[in-house]
C-alpha cells in the first residue's frame, strides 16, 4: 500500500508506462496481423506504424490517458470493485476523447485500429494497476480535519470522531470571541505560538488556508463544524472539498441542508459534495454546449427580431440582468429579454400577465417563453445548466431560506433553464411545491432524466407558442 507522493508518482508513472506499452503492442505486426483477420476490424487494419509515427501515436495517447486519470491519482481509500468502476470511466473519457480529437483535427488522429485494439487492453491493465496500489479503506488510513467558525462545535464534533485528527481550521477572530465561561474553557486553551489547541488538536490555521492545507497535508476527510451554514464559508468550505476530491462530513442537525447519503448513521454523516456520475457530468457539459451553441445559431433571426420589437416598443433597453445564485452559493449575472417597463424588473416575481409594468411585447415574450432566450449564453459559458433548480434571484433566497430549510440542497447542482418544476408549471410565488419538483429532481436527476425533462419543455414551449398566436 502506498500513501501521499509517492502514491501520487507510481500512479502517473504506471498509467503513462502501461498506456505506452498497449499502444507499442497493439502496433506490433502479429497484432496487425490478428486484428486483419477479424469481420469489420480487418477492413480497418493498415500497415503497423514505425519510427516517428509510432512516437506520435505513443505520445498523444499517453498524454491523453494520463491526463483522463488526475482524479485517480489522489491516494483516497477505495474498495476493490471502486477502484475498478473508476478505472474503466477514466478509460472511456480518455478513449471518447481521442476520438473526439481525432473527429475535430485530422492531424492529431489516432488510427480507427489502435483505439480499438487498446480499448480493452487499458480497461483490464490499468484498472488492475490501481486495484494492486489502491490505499485500503481502514481507519488508520484516514487522514481527517475539522473546519469550522465556532470552537464550541469544533471541540464537540471532534469527539464523535472515531479516527485521529491532524488538527482544525478556524477563523482568528472566532477563537478570540470564545467567551470566558468554563464550558469555553474547557473547550479552548491558549498556546504560547499565538493559535489554540481544542481537545489537543492543533490549529492549522484560518479558513483561507483550507485548500493548501487539504493539499499540505494529503487530507481524506474535512468534518465541518459552523454555527450557521452559511453562504460565505460552510458552502465555501465545501467547494474546496469538491475541487480537492475531499470527502466531506457535517452534523446530522444539519443534514436537512446538505445532499446526504439514504443510509447513513450516527452523529456525523457524509456530504454528497459529487452528486453526478463523471460520465453522466460529461454528457451533461457537452450537451449544455452543443444546445446553447445551436440555439444562439438557430435563433439568431428570432433574437434579432425581438430586439427589434423591444426597442419599437417603447425604446429600451433590450436586456435586463439579475443576480442569480449558483453552485455552493455563488452568484452570476443571468440576462432575459425586458419584458416589463424600465426600472420594474428588480422588483418582486409579477405572475400576474394583466399587471401594468408589462409591456406589450414583453406580455408576448413571457406567454411563449422566448424572453428566456439569452440565458442560452449564461449556458455556453457553464453558469447555467440546459436542466436543473430554477435560478433564484440573490434577494430572493433569503426569504425563501427563511421559509424551508432544505432550500439549500439546490445549491449541489448547478441552476437550469428547464427543470422538473418548470415544466410542471411551479410558480415563484409557490416556493414550497418548487422545492419538493427541486429536490426530487436532485435525487433523480441523471442525464437520460434531463433528456426526457427537455423533450417535455420543448412540448411545452411549442404548445404555448402556437396557443398565443393563435390567441
Amino acid at each position: 500500500m502506498l500513501s501521499g507522493w509517492r502514491y501520487r508518482l507510481e500512479s502517473v508513472a504506471g498509467v503513462a508506462l502501461l498506456t505506452a506499452v498497449a499502444v507499442a503492442v497493439a502496433n506490433s505486426a502479429a497484432v496487425h496481423a490478428l486484428l486483419g483477420r477479424l469481420p469489420v476490424v480487418g477492413r480497418l487494419a493498415a500497415d503497423a506504424p514505425m519510427g516517428a509515427e509510432l512516437l506520435f501515436e505513443v505520445a498523444t495517447t499517453v498524454v491523453v490517458v494520463t491526463a483522463a486519470f488526475v482524479p485517480l491519482y489522489k491516494p483516497r481509500p477505495r474498495r476493490i470493485l471502486d477502484t475498478v468502476a473508476l478505472a474503466q470511466k477514466r478509460v472511456m473519457v480518455a478513449m471518447f476523447a481521442l476520438a473526439a480529437v481525432g473527429y475535430f483535427d485530422y492531424t492529431y488522429r489516432l488510427p480507427r485500429t489502435t483505439l480499438i485494439a487498446i480499448t480493452p487492453a487499458l480497461l483490464v491493465v490499468l484498472p488492475a494497476w490501481f486495484v494492486w496500489i489502491r490505499r485500503r479503506p481502514t481507519a488508520e488510513t484516514d487522514r481527517v480535519i475539522v473546519v469550522g467558525d465556532d470552537p464550541a462545535e469544533i471541540g464537540r464534533l471532534a469527539g464523535d470522531v472515531d479516527v485521529p485528527l491532524i488538527g482544525y481550521l478556524c477563523p482568528t477572530s472566532s477563537l478570540d470571541s470564545v467567551a470566558e465561561s468554563e464550558e469555553s474553557r474547557a473547550v479552548a486553551t491558549a498556546v504560547a505560538d499565538g493559535g489554540a489547541q481544542i481537545r489537543g488538536l492543533d490549529r492549522l490555521g484560518g479558513l483561507s488556508r483550507i485548500e493548501d492545507v487539504l493539499v499540505e497535508y494529503d487530507v481524506d476527510t474535512a468534518v465541518l463544524a459552523f454555527e450557521h451554514t452559511d453562504r460565505a464559508e460552510f458552502f465555501g468550505a465545501l467547494d474546496a472539498c469538491y475541487e480537492h476530491g475531499v470527502a466531506a462530513k457535517v452534523h446530522r442537525e444539519h443534514a436537512d441542508r446538505v445532499l446526504t447519503a439514504d443510509d447513513d448513521v450516527g452523529t456525523l454523516v457524509d456530504v454528497d459534495v459529487e452528486p453526478w456520475d463523471v460520465q453522466d457530468h460529461v454528457l451533461k457539459r457537452g450537451f449544455d454546449v452543443a444546445f446553447s451553441l445551436f440555439g444562439l445559431i438557430a435563433l439568431s433571426p428570432v433574437i434579432a427580431a425581438i430586439a427589434g420589437a423591444i426597442k419599437l416598443d417603447d425604446g429600451g433597453p433590450i436586456l435586463y440582468s439579475q443576480e442569480r445564485t449558483a453552485v455552493f452559493g455563488e452568484t452570476f449575472d443571468v440576462y432575459k429579454f425586458r419584458s416589463m417597463v424600465p426600472e420594474s424588473e428588480s422588483v418582486e416575481p409579477v405572475d400576474d400577465e394583466s399587471n401594468d409594468r408589462i409591456t406589450r411585447v414583453g406580455r408576448f415574450l413571457r406567454q411563449t417563453h422566448l424572453d428566456e432566450i439569452p440565458q442560452l449564453w449564461s449556458i455556453l459559458v457553464g453558469d447555467m445548466s440546459v436542466v436543473g433548480p430554477r435560478a433564484v434571484w440573490t434577494d430572493e433566497e433569503s426569504l425563501l431560506e427563511a421559509q424551508e430549510r432544505s432550500w439549500r440542497k439546490r445549491w449541489f447542482v448547478k441552476p437550469g433553464l428547464t427543470g422538473l418544476a418548470q415544466v410542471n408549471g411551479a410558480k415563484s410565488t409557490e416556493p414550497e411545491e418548487k422545492l419538493r419538483y427541486d429536490l426530487q429532481y436532485v435525487k433523480r436527476q441523471s442525464f437520460s432524466y434531463d433528456m426526457k425533462l427537455v423533450t417535455r419543455q420543448i412540448w411545452k414551449v411549442g404548445a404555448d407558442v402556437v396557443e398565443t398566436i393563435r390567441a
